[in-house]
């Protein structure tokens, strides 16, 4: 049995383009969760716990029996231990990038496909080195919009890119998703994927 097309359980607009980006066709129905880490929670667990918490959220909400996979994905940034998450407003995403800057830290992104019962993970790591940056462009890089909503508070897509002098790993999976183990994990639960238009 294949499947011409999946749901996907979030509202990130960078998502649903890299599912496009691959030729797959979905729908979307965003998850609502609580994305707080639990205490003492590590990083890999913590996100790998969110992916699986959207895709249960998404399947709960179709009644339990969807008629098609149900893929979700978190990504957290990590540098030492903690974890990054969103910036709520413009001194959280300039003390965000100010620690970041000048070294490496991990983006994980965990992937989980709910498929007939039965639940699949994987979790992809990448090593994301920034220049230095100082806090002069930190408070432009937020006045431009871009880093609201974003692990980290950059897009790696986007402007922020400027900020990145090496990236060892999945380029799609700092965006939110990477491709090639969402397209090893459709492709197992025999999802078709489609020319792009």
């Amino acid at each position: 049995m294949g499947y011409d097309s999946i749901v996907l359980a979030s509202a990130s607009a960078r998502r649903s383009q890299l599912l496009h980006q691959i030729g797959v066709r979905h729908e979307v129905v965003a998850a609502g969760i609580d994305e707080s880490p639990q205490p003492g929670e590590r990083p890999a667990d913590y996100v790998q716990r969110l992916a699986r918490d959207k895709a249960e959220a998404v399947v709960t909400v179709l009644r339990g029996k969807p008629n098609r996979p149900v893929l979700a994905a978190d990504t957290t940034v990590v540098q030492g231990g903690r974890i990054f998450g969103k910036p709520d407003d413009e001194a959280a995403c300039v003390a965000m990038l100010g620690a970041l800057a000048g070294g490496t830290h991990e983006v994980l992104t965990a992937i989980a496909l709910w498929d007939a019962g039965q639940l699949r993970q994987v979790l992809s790591t990448s090593y994301v080195t920034f220049r230095a940056i100082d806090e002069v462009e930190c408070r432009r890089y937020w006045a431009g919009g871009e880093p609201a909503g974003k692990a980290g508070g950059y897009a790696i897509q986007g402007l922020g890119a400027v900020f990145v002098s090496r990236l060892e790993g999945s380029f799609s999976g700092v965006m939110g998703l990477p491709l090639y183990e969402t397209a090893a994990l459709l492709d197992a639960a025999g999802v078709r994927r489609w020319e792009t238009p």
